[in-house]
């Protein structure tokens, strides 16, 4: 019997597979939202290693960690670290997540922050 995938499941296979096809070596900006908290991490899958990351739940994070405020200074840390790692240009991984609101901040803070994508 066939597992039916989620619509989020469905949706994250969707855009990695895309990704793979069109990423040309370039390293995987991957962001993961949960109800409080925002991640994002700067991934080099063919050695599969994180070069850089950042989270709402740093020390010294200071406010909530869900709104859009935060995932906007989120992606501008994640921009800060990935340059000091000599990562210029990466490819964007939504995962399932719909891209507006808090990815969407997390994304336009990155490319302000000197990200390519």
């Amino acid at each position: 019997m066939a597992k039916r995938l989620s619509l989020f499941e469905r949706r994250r296979r969707r855009v990695r597979s895309a990704l793979r096809a069109k990423s040309g070596g370039r390293l995987r900006l991957s962001v993961h939202r949960s109800g409080r908290h925002i991640y994002a991490q700067v991934i080099d899958d063919s050695r599969g290693h994180t070069v850089a990351a950042a989270s709402s739940l740093e020390k010294g994070f200071e406010g909530p960690g869900g709104t859009v405020d935060a995932a906007a200074r989120v992606g501008r840390m994640l921009a800060e670290r990935a340059r000091n790692a000599g990562v210029t240009a990466v490819v964007f991984d939504r995962g399932g997540f719909l891209f507006h609101g808090r990815v969407k901040a997390l994304a336009e803070a990155a490319r302000e922050g000197g990200l390519e994508f």
